[in-house]
C-alpha cells in the first residue's frame, strides 16, 4: 500500500489540480476535522487507491482521461486483499454511488460537479435510478457513504 503511493501518489489527480496524494489526504483531514471515527478517516485516505492500482498496472487513464475505470472496485478488493477491515472497503466500493445519488436526489448537485467529476460520472452509470436509490437509502451504512462523497468533494 505504501509503495503504491511512493511510486504513483504524485500523479495528478487525474482532471484536478492536485496529486493523489493531495486529494486523499486532504479528503481524510475533511473527515478527521468533522471527527469521524479512525475507520471512516482511513477509508477516506485510501477510497482512491484504485486509481492507484491502475497506475501501477500500466493502465492509460480511461474515463475520457479522467481515471481508472471501475476504480471503486478495484480500490475496494484490494484493500480487502490486504486485510482490511470490511468497513474500509466497503466505503472505498460505495464512494462513486454517493456522487451518483446526490446526482439523481439532489436538485442541482450535478450541474456542481466539476469538469472532471461530470465526465466521469457518464462512465460510472450516471446518476442512480429510482430503484438504486431505494437499495441505497436502505442501507443502514449508507449516511456515513454520504459523508465520505462530502469530504472527497473538500478535497478537491
Amino acid at each position: 500500500l505504501f509503495s503504491l503511493f511512493e511510486r504513483h501518489g504524485s500523479s495528478d489527480y487525474i482532471g484536478e489540480p492536485m496529486s493523489i496524494t493531495e486529494h486523499s489526504v486532504q479528503t481524510a483531514n475533511a473527515a478527521l476535522k468533522a471527527g469521524e471515527t479512525d475507520m471512516a478517516v482511513l477509508a477516506c485516505l485510501l477510497h482512491d487507491v484504485g486509481h492507484l492500482c491502475g497506475l501501477e498496472a500500466g493502465h492509460a487513464p480511461g474515463m475520457g482521461g479522467c481515471g481508472t475505470p471501475d476504480h471503486e472496485r478495484i480500490g475496494a478488493d484490494f484493500l480487502g486483499a490486504l486485510g482490511l477491515p470490511q468497513d474500509i472497503a466497503y466505503l472505498c466500493h460505495h464512494h462513486v454511488g454517493a456522487k451518483r445519488y446526490l446526482c439523481a436526489t439532489v436538485p442541482g448537485y450535478e450541474e456542481r460537479l466539476s469538469e472532471a467529476s461530470s465526465v466521469t460520472l457518464q462512465h460510472q452509470g450516471g446518476p442512480m435510478s429510482p430503484a438504486e436509490v431505494a437499495a441505497a437509502d436502505a442501507d443502514p451504512r449508507w449516511p456515513l457513504v454520504l459523508r465520505m462523497r462530502r469530504y472527497d468533494e473538500a478535497g478537491k
